[in-house]
């Protein structure tokens, strides 16, 4: 047996790999996180699956299901959402299954600053304005962030930032990041993405928490800062320049 870590995507069923739904469809124990995951994912399930809402348990409550189930002979599909590389909490349940000798994979997913840049048909790398992405966190109620990682460092690059569970410290992004990007800086604070009640508020450094604030976001979203939100103007790529060629575009000869 072996269990699947899925990535479900961030809200819409349809978003997700169809590698992820077939293993879900075949899997005898399906365990899911509950509020994040759509409820018409987990009813892919056959009807004789042991499915399990883990929002409510713990670490080793986890492993236990994991482990009874492994000595049943049974696959366990895992169900996480966005991509489970990024916040997905994967990496203790891993380290658990090796100790035990379960044998897991890996399954991508979605993540929600991808699907955020769909939503609002963003490129988030243009030339001349961003060419890197940065996807990371402040500390609330979880553990602190490593030396180094601090907005106030990161926000020094200039990049793009993908800020997740961070919009009830939205203050604290504001002030740190207002040095290094300028009040005038575009920002987006994306709720629910890609759920039906999905809502999406742009504005700008100096003026998002006001936004925000009335809006009522507390939890579940994803704060965007950079440039490319709203460029005034960004270079072609060299992509497709006419005067460009590769292995599968030869340069021309007259």
């Amino acid at each position: 047996m072996t269990v699947h870590f899925i990535g479900a995507g961030p809200g819409a069923a349809d978003l997700i790999t169809v590698r992820g739904l077939k293993l879900i469809q075949t899997c005898r124990v399906v365990l899911y996180a509950g509020s994040l995951v759509p409820e018409a994912i987990v009813a892919e399930a056959a009807n004789d699956a042991h499915v399990l809402d883990t929002a409510p348990m713990n670490l080793d409550e986890i492993i236990a299901e994991i482990e009874t189930a492994h000595a049943a002979g049974h696959d366990i599909a895992r169900v996480h959402s966005g991509d489970p590389s990024i916040y997905g909490a994967i990496g203790e349940q891993m380290r658990r299954l090796d100790q035990l000798d379960i044998p897991c994979d890996v399954t991508p997913g979605v993540s929600a600053y991808a699907a955020a840049a769909a939503a609002m048909k963003r490129e988030l790398t243009l030339a001349g304005v961003s060419q890197t992405v940065i996807l990371t966190r402040t500390a609330v109620r979880s553990s602190e962030m490593p030396e180094g990682e601090d907005l106030e460092t990161l926000g020094k690059s200039g990049a793009t930032l993908a800020i997740h569970l961070s919009v009830n410290n939205l203050v604290k992004v504001v002030r740190e990041l207002t040095l290094h990007y300028g009040a005038d800086c575009p920002v987006a604070v994306c709720y629910r993405v890609g759920w039906p009640d999905q809502e999406i508020i742009e504005g700008r450094l100096d003026d998002i928490r006001d936004k925000v604030k009335a809006a009522g976001f507390t939890r579940t979203a994803l704060i965007m800062v950079g440039r490319v939100l709203d460029p005034a103007a960004f270079d072609d790529s060299r992509l497709y320049a006419a005067d460009h060629h590769h292995v599968l575009r030869p340069r021309k000869t007259s």
